[in-house]
């Protein structure tokens, strides 16, 4: 048995999911990636995926899970991550296709196989929202839940971060399940920078993997700046969700009571963390992370990268 933290990931790579398989592949036990529509529609998303299992070199299940949200019409992210959701380097196509075609009954067999299993989502919820209304005995099977999503403000609307905004009721099920939760929203997402400093660093890792990567994050980065007044790259927000299990000792957290608005018309998707100090609050529901140390943080991907990079 590995004493390193066992994983399924679900997600929408994208490209900071892209750095989410790296790191996970690499510091977790990763025990398969499912795949939901979000940063583009399901099917590049899987073929993302299975394009980096690839890259990697690695024996890991690929499962497609939901083609859109539970309620809404999916809403991609072309204007972040390019048509393919991985513009921004040539990429091969993937050498086989993926292991299977329900994501959500991959999750609850893996859990029920190996109790303890940790359910990283860095993609829109809904997954993970079915798979826990599919099987009441999930709660109890599950290590945690760590989720890229959220914060004190947002990216698609003032208070809405995407992967929350692209399916609320999803989101709503996840943080309201009532077992360990994990939340890395921007707050701490945009500490996490790929600055041109921490390019060149990447750039400078020998092998196919690392200057695959570069290409995707500059071209990830370009967006970025042009659409903000005040960042010097990407918010490498997805491997934050992985490095709080795999590198704890990086991050500040605090417990929080946290729910998600599903009705406001300026607040949807927002994530409502009570910060009061009233002694009758709420009861905390999630690990809220605050703070990471992102040179520290950037170093462990580093470290990935070049542990596949050849």
């Amino acid at each position: 048995m590995s004493d390193r933290v066992p994983m399924v990931l679900d997600c929408d790579p994208g490209h900071d999911d892209a750095i989410a398989i790296v790191v996970a592949a690499h510091h977790a036990e990763l025990l398969g990636i499912t795949t939901v529509a979000g940063n583009a529609p399901l099917e590049q998303t899987t073929r993302n995926a299975l394009i980096l299992r690839d890259l990697l070199g690695i024996d890991v299940p690929v499962h497609s899970g939901a083609v859109r949200p539970l309620l809404e019409e999916p809403r991609h992210g072309p204007h972040i991550h390019g048509i393919t959701g991985l513009d921004g380097a040539d990429l091969p196509e993937p050498g086989r296709p993926a292991d299977g075609t329900d994501a959500v009954a991959y999750i609850v067999d893996t859990c029920r196989r190996r109790p303890g299993t940790w359910l990283v989502g860095v993609g829109p919820l809904t997954n993970l929202a079915l798979a826990l209304r599919s099987a009441a005995d999930l709660p109890g099977l599950v290590g945690g839940i760590s989720v890229m999503g959220g914060g004190s403000f947002g990216n698609r609307s003032a208070v809405a971060e995407y992967n929350i905004w692209a399916d609320p009721e999803a989101a709503a099920v996840v943080f309201g399940y009532g077992g360990p939760l994990v939340m890395a929203g921007l707050d701490v997402t945009y500490q996490l920078l790929a600055t041109p400093e921490r390019l060149e660093q990447l750039a400078a890792v020998p092998g196919r993997l690392a200057a695959t990567l570069t290409g995707l994050l500059r071209f990830y980065s370009t967006g970025y700046i042009a659409s903000h007044e005040d960042v010097a790259g990407a918010a490498i927000h997805d491997p934050c969700a992985v490095l709080a299990l795999t590198h704890p000792e990086l991050f500040q957290r605090r417990a929080r009571h946290v729910a998600v608005e599903t009705r406001g018309q300026l607040t949807r998707g927002m994530t409502v963390i009570d910060r009061r100090t009233l002694v009758e609050r709420p009861p905390p529901t999630c690990a809220v992370l605050e703070h990471v140390a992102a040179d520290d943080a950037f170093g462990v991907i580093l470290d990935a990268v070049a542990s596949f990079s050849r």
